[in-house]
This record gives structure tokens, sequence and C-alpha cells, in this order.
């Protein structure tokens, strides 16, 4: 838990951590990529600290065991469920979402966090290399926008989808152009399901954070180019990954309920 709290970053101080209002209470959530340090992690703790019934997926199921083990022993086990699943298997994501409707009776959100990165310049990039980031990047959050819009329309009591983006679908990073691409098609998506799903009471949005610091990432970005995009942050930090999730609770909320089709960017780097 306190790994989900800290605070330490360069430049200007993160906030206090906000405490949970009740914005979800009595919803139910989907969260893929959910388990670990990362955004995922932290959503579901907002989520469940905002009062929703949470079920956490993620393709490594012992990393989700344990996320769920942890989660369950703080806000009960009645509050977390957890669902292996690959997103590039479309078998799996079937699963995820008929086992959620049916355990809890219904879908109110889904969080598409489920994404993979990596770096190759194109001159250098292999097929395989591209075609894997664009199949769990982009291929997989199709695939689980279908399975939930097809759940909210046979329910017929509307719901949320919040897609998780990047700042790189909007601007140029060598060695990202498989990513980039993966995320501006999510943009897309994001825009074009919306207007779609607009007639059966979803909303449909996108968060595209830049960089959210957890320990996964400092593992596989270098040292010099986490302190290149954290210095041309506005706030002089990265950001901690319990403040990206904040504008997904937003987004989740119904606070935002004329918002669809939108891409909010959670940095100052969209350029």
């Amino acid at each position: 838990m306190a790994n989900n709290r800290e605070r330490t970053a360069p430049g200007a101080p993160a906030p206090a951590y906000v405490p949970g209002h009740g914005l979800l209470t009595g919803r139910t959530a989907v969260i893929t990529a959910a388990a670990g340090a990362g955004i995922g992690g932290a959503t579901a703790r907002r989520f469940l600290e905002e009062g929703a019934r949470v079920v956490i997926s993620d393709a490594h199921e012992r990393r989700l065991a344990e996320s769920r083990a942890a989660l369950a022993d703080e806000f009960g086990t009645d509050a977390v469920a957890a669902q292996p699943c690959d997103v590039t298997d479309e078998a799996q994501v079937g699963a995820l979402f008929a086992r959620t409707v049916e355990e809890h009776g219904g879908l109110d959100v889904v969080v598409n966090n489920a994404g993979l990165g990596g770096t190759a310049t194109v001159v250098d990039m292999t097929d395989d290399q591209w075609s894997r980031v664009l199949d769990v990047t982009l291929n997989g959050t199709f695939r689980c926008t279908r399975a939930a819009l097809r759940a909210f329309r046979t329910t017929g009591r509307g719901g949320v989808i919040v897609n998780n983006a990047s700042v790189v679908g909007w601007r140029a990073q060598a060695g990202q152009a498989h990513y980039a691409a993966a995320k501006a098609g999510v943009m897309a998506l994001t825009r074009c399901s919306a207007i779609e799903a607009a007639e059966y009471g979803v909303r449909i949005n996108a968060v595209a954070p830049s960089l959210a610091m957890h320990p996964h990432l400092a593992k596989v970005t270098s040292a010099e180019l986490l302190a290149e995009l954290t210095e041309r942050e506005a706030f002089g930090r990265y950001a901690q990954p319990w403040e990206v999730a904040n504008t997904i609770v937003f987004l989740a909320s119904d606070y935002a309920s004329y918002l669809t089709g939108e891409v909010v960017s959670v940095s100052s780097q969209r350029a």
C-alpha cells in the first residue's frame, strides 16, 4: 500500500493523496492489466476507495493473484475479484466479461489499461516487434471494447469505457513508432466507438498520460530518457500512477455524464 502512495518525485512535490468520495458506489468495474504498481493497479485501488466492486484482470497470473489477495485483505473479499486474461486471446476476453456479468449481475465500467511498449527504430524493427505491440495495445483494446459494448447493449442500462492512450499518440518520439501508432489507434477507436455507443447510453473516453512512474517502467526505460521526459513536464516531475487513476475515476463517474469521445491529456507533453 505504501508504494502506491509514495509522493517523492523530482521537481514540485505531488499533492497529498486524495481520499475517496463514493463516486462509484454500487458500480461494477473491469480493469485490465491491473496487477502490480502501475496505472492499472492504482486504478483498481482508487475504484475500490470510491465504492466500486472491481474485477481485476492480467495476463500474469501470479501477480494477479497477489494483487487480488492484497486488495481483498484491505477492502474485503466481496469487493474484488480476479480473472486471468490475455487481451490478445478472444476466448479469454469473452470469458472475462461473461464471468463478470454472470457473477455480479451486470457491468458498469470498463478500464482498458492493457498495453505493451518497447524501443526499436523503424529501420531495424521486426514484423514481430511491430505486430506484438499493436496486438496487445490496440487490438486488445478493441477486443475488450467490443465485448464490453455487447454486454452493455444486452443489459440496456448504459455504461462507461475508459481507455488508456498516451501522449505519444499525438507527438513523435524516436524508437516508439509501433507504440505511437497503437496509441494513436486507441484514440481513434475511442472517438469512433463513442459515437456508435451513444445511442444505448454508453460513454467512451480515454486518458493520455506521459510519464507515470512505477518500478517496472524504471526497469525497462533508460535513466536518460526518464530524466528528459521528466524535465519536459510542466511541474518538473513525473506523475504518480494514482494521479492518472484520479482522472480515470472522474471519467467513470457521473461528473463526466456529458463527456464522450474525448482524449484527456494527463501531461503537459501533448506536443
